[in-house]
């Protein structure tokens, strides 16, 4: 599966506020729906209660929340870049500032699971993550995420 195949230009937010874990999940569950029509508490709630299970911060300021959508008929993805870094639960207990919200529907076990592998490669290559922090357009962040 290609990173692609799961999100567009339009998927890309730059230069986003929060203040907060909670509060950046919020701008990511507004964000996911307006892009997939489902209901904003829903996804809210799906990824709150995937983060409860254990901090999504993998360490090098990066985060991947994600969850199942019974709602959703195919793996979608979000990436965001925040204005400032906040602090995330890290596994290494840096601050987080670039994040990839995956949402999958319940049934896909095995897209979800390589979709995740394939977001955490990116997001664990130190190059790449310091091309999307400089990145200047929704363009430029897209074609790296597809490199």
């Amino acid at each position: 599966m290609k990173i692609s195949e799961i999100m567009s230009v339009n998927s890309v937010m730059l230069s986003l506020k929060a203040g907060s874990k909670r509060q950046l999940l919020q701008e990511l569950a507004r964000e996911a729906s307006e892009l997939t029509g489902i209901n904003e508490r829903t996804v809210f709630d799906t990824i709150l209660e995937r983060e409860n299970l254990g901090s999504t911060g993998f360490g090098g300021g990066t985060a991947l929340p994600h969850g199942r959508l019974s709602e959703l008929n195919k793996v979608c993805g979000i990436f965001a870049r925040l204005s400032t870094a906040i602090d995330f639960d890290a596994v290494d207990n840096k601050p987080v500032d670039t994040v990839f919200l995956l949402l999958s529907p319940e049934s896909s076990g095995a897209d979800h699971l390589t979709a995740l592998a394939q977001i955490s490669r990116v997001l664990k290559d130190e190059n790449t993550c310091t091309k999307l922090r400089a990145a200047k357009s929704n363009e430029e962040v897209y074609a790296l995420l597809n490199n």
